[in-house]
């Protein structure tokens, strides 16, 4: 049976072996930033420092891109015909997860290192959160695939533009990137046919 974790990140980077599904502390929801400082401070930046995120800081995160954040389980970010197909994949030195509002949790999907699949630029291995997000094609209905794509891309630009404000409130840095090796990452993350890679994201501290 699988066992869940609750501390440090940082615990699992003694090697993927002990990779494990994480539960997460609850999200903060609430202070952070003024919007328009906020804004002010949104950057891409392509340089990392080697610190962790905290369990915190990465559960806000999730939660700031595409969190559960009403009582009828409407997301943080919009989607077309509330849809919700984004899944945001959470790439770490200790394997890769896949983030579930509901439970905020994670769920162990590979007990290996996949950063520089997830990013084939070589900053982009050393930023230690990777998120892939991935657009479940089989959750937009009766829509042809060419609007089923449409539609996806455009719903990823807002949980990545999510990410950009919760980063510069928090003071993390990040990048959007398309430089994804989707070919060998999909079957990685046990991918069906009908689940798009669209997206990935390096975040991390500021470099030193």
């Amino acid at each position: 049976m699988k066992r869940t974790l609750y501390f440090s990140i940082a615990t699992l980077v003694t090697g993927a072996l002990f990779a494990q599904d994480i539960n997460l502390p609850a999200p903060q929801t609430s202070g952070g930033m003024p919007l328009m400082e906020t804004l002010g401070k949104r950057a891409t930046t392509r340089e990392f420092g080697s610190r962790d995120l905290s369990p915190q800081q990465l559960s806000s995160l999730l939660w700031s891109c595409f969190g559960i954040n009403r009582p009828d389980g409407k997301r943080t970010a919009p989607s077309a015909k509330n849809c919700q197909e984004t899944d945001i994949y959470v790439v770490l030195k200790t394997g890769a997860y896949v983030y579930e509002a509901r439970s905020n949790k994670l769920d162990l999907v590979a007990k290996a290192d996949l950063r520089s699949l997830a990013g084939t630029q070589a900053f982009a291995t050393n930023a230690p959160v990777t998120l892939v997000f991935v657009a479940d094609l089989a959750k937009m209905g009766t829509w042809s695939k060419e609007e089923k794509q449409r539609f996806a891309n455009i719903d990823v630009g807002y949980i990545s533009q999510n990410a950009y404000l919760f980063c510069a409130s928090e003071g993390l840095v990040t990048v959007a990137r398309a430089s994804v090796d989707q070919k060998a990452l999909g079957p990685k993350l046990k991918l069906r046919s009908d689940q798009v890679i669209l997206l990935a994201q390096s975040i991390g501290n500021p470099k030193p």
